[in-house]
């Protein structure tokens, strides 16, 4: 079965919802790297998260959801485009140990210095455009709770997450409350409709949300509510590393940095963070890099086995 994000509206309040199940491509990230158990679950909640927050850009472009942490994990980051196209990994402190029950605190807000960054990147940006970065403390004891803050703040979006992952499968379900028109007040029915939906959400535990389908979910959930379903999407993995890209970075560094490292290695290895694909560059090669006018994509390809 594919991986699926299902969407839908409540009738007759401002209710929105999804629910997401990401299975295969949780299963070919995890192939690259062997994670701790607390890791693995806070890196598939970010990966459902993401793909819950993404379905509703309103442009062609990427979230890129990052924990920066000052505990045994030093960096989580989660990317998912308009397409639902989804790469993750995370960092990790070396020789650190990482009990199976970690929380968030202990695994990356150790001494309350951890952040909490969502990019909003538009693949066709105007001239002058950039892209949008929110910076905020880790408020929360869960991933869940964190982006319901920001949500609030940054989004005036009233939002509720349930999120849960394990080594098999990652799922989640989202709702907001979307704004009244004209900004008045909204009423007192569609209120209350809110308050039902988040009680009933909260009645929902990780176990149930590991081991339950997101079509038993919606309809033990919601099976009191008229809503509208909308055609499902379908998350996959994707990663967009390439020859060229890695090219860019090293002329980045500078042509001097690049001919000091060349000097104690005959080439530089370089490996994707997200999806271990490996590229080599030789001496031939970065001097391609700083020649006028080269891309760094007409650089010779050189053999890139390991």
């Amino acid at each position: 079965m594919k991986d699926t994000l299902q969407k839908f509206m409540v009738e007759d309040a401002p209710v929105r919802g999804e629910l997401v199940e990401i299975s295969a491509t949780w299963q070919q990230i995890l192939a690259r790297r062997d994670y701790p158990v607390a890791v693995k679950a806070l890196l598939g909640e970010m990966l459902s998260a993401a793909a819950l927050l993404s379905a509703n850009l309103k442009f062609n472009g990427m979230i890129v959801m990052q924990i920066h942490g000052d505990g045994p994990v030093k960096l989580l980051v989660v990317e998912c485009d308009s397409d639902l196209r989804l790469r993750a990994t995370a960092k990790l402190v070396e020789g650190q140990e990482v009990a199976d029950d970690a929380t968030l605190e202990q695994l990356v807000n150790a001494n309350g210095e951890g952040r909490f960054v969502i990019t909003l990147d538009p693949k066709d940006k105007m001239p002058g455009q950039q892209a949008y970065q929110g910076i905020v403390p880790l408020d929360g004891d869960n991933v869940a709770t964190v982006i319901e803050n920001y949500m609030l703040r940054s989004e005036q979006l009233d939002t509720k997450l349930w999120l849960a992952a394990d080594d098999n499968v990652a799922r989640g379900v989202l709702l907001q409350k979307l704004p009244t028109q004209g900004g008045k007040n909204a009423p007192a029915e569609e209120l209350e409709t809110w308050n039902r939906l988040s009680m009933l959400g909260n009645t929902l535990r990780k176990e149930e949300l590991l081991s339950t389908d997101i079509e038993t979910l919606m309809r033990r959930l919601f099976w009191e509510e008229t809503i509208r379903v909308f055609d499902p999407a379908h998350p996959e993995f994707y990663c967009s590393c390439s020859r060229e890209k890695v090219g860019k970075m090293l002329k980045m560094l500078g042509q001097e940095e690049i001919e000091d490292a060349l000097a104690s290695e005959e080439k530089l290895g370089i490996s994707c963070e997200f999806c271990g694909q490996h590229y080599e560059f030789d001496a031939i090669d970065c001097a391609h890099l700083f020649l006028p006018e080269t891309p760094a994509d007409a650089v010779p390809q050189t053999d890139t086995r390991h």
